[in-house]
Parts: C-alpha cells; structure tokens; sequence
C-alpha cells in the first residue's frame, strides 16, 4: 500500500463531504471533560459520543444513518468552534441544528424541553417530564437523558434527582458535575 500524504488525505475528505458522498461526517474533538467523538448528517449534528470506542461508535452510526461514515474535520468545523467557546465560558447556548429524526415523538419532545433549560439552571426529571406534557413519566425522561444523542449540546447534564442530587449522568458524575461547574451551577 502506498502511503497517501496528509494533504491529498484532508482534500479526499474534505471533496466527499463538499460533494454530498457521506451519510455522516465524524471527527474527535479534544475538550476539558476528555476526547469527544462529533458526528453530523446533511441534516444537523447527530451524535456527541464521550469516551466512545471508535469501531463500535461507528458501526453504530453507519447501522443507523447509512454506510458512508468518514472521518472528515470540515462539517464538523462549526459544532468544534461552540464546543470551545463553550468550554472557556463564551457560549452559553448552542446554534447548530441537530438531527433527532431517527428518535421517538416523545424522545424529541424531552429532547426539545431539555435544549429550552437556561445555562446555569438544573431541572428535575419530573419537571422536564411536566414541560415535556407527560408529568407521570420522571423515569422515561431519566432513559430519555441516559440515551441522549448529543449531550453537552443537548444539555442532559442540567437535569438533577428531585432531592437536589446529581445522579444518573452516562458520561459519569464527575463530568456531570464539571460542566455543572463550568456553568457556575454548582458552587
């Protein structure tokens, strides 16, 4: 095999996404809480992975949005750039669109609450079950925030047992409560 030199390489990937040919475009994100995994569709961001083991992240996204799944830094130059600014305290809302279209009606609509909690503020699940029309279901919103797609993005971290506590976070406590931190929710 011959080696292909890393600018030919960035201008394959960058061709294919520039060109319509990927289903999702990927790349790993370096930030405070570890390495992040950002995927996109032609339609908006679809997956934010922490800690995520390559090959099985990646199966996953191809068994779920197709087959072409490349690692290409261009689409994902803008969820990149607000992650940063995030991470050093200059955004506190996210403008990127994302893509839940392969969710359930009732994961979209707690996903769509959950992205409506103010930066800096906690909601329980039973109040983000309320918003979401559905006030019974504390413990589907708590499947809802362990399955959430794009965490950070889609703030999940902001979402806190009814007695105050931090509990139930898939990246871990300790990541839950650094961006709670870093939003100055927590003292």
């Amino acid at each position: 095999m011959t080696p292909v030199s890393a600018a030919l390489d960035r201008s394959f990937r960058d061709a294919a996404a520039r060109e319509h040919l990927l289903d999702v475009a990927y790349d790993l994100v370096d930030s405070p809480v570890g390495t992040l995994l950002v995927a996109a569709t032609e339609r908006g961001l679809c997956r934010i992975a922490y800690d995520a083991d390559p090959e099985r992240e990646l199966d996953r996204l191809a068994a779920a949005f197709g087959l072409r799944v490349l690692q290409s830094p261009r689409p994902i130059d803008s969820a990149r750039r607000q992650l940063d600014e995030y991470f050093e305290g200059k955004r506190q809302r996210f403008d990127l669109e994302v893509d839940l279209e392969l969710l359930a009606d009732f994961n979209r609509r707690v996903l769509h609450e959950l992205a409506r909690v103010p930066y800096g503020e906690v909601v329980t699940y039973g109040e983000l079950a309320a918003r979401a029309a559905r006030p019974r279901a504390a413990r589907a919103v708590g499947t809802v925030m362990n399955r959430n797609p794009l965490p950070i993005v889609l703030p999940c971290h902001r979402v806190i047992g009814s007695t105050g506590k931090l509990v139930g976070y898939a990246g871990g406590l300790e990541r839950k409560e650094t961006l709670l931190r870093l939003e100055g929710a927590l003292l």
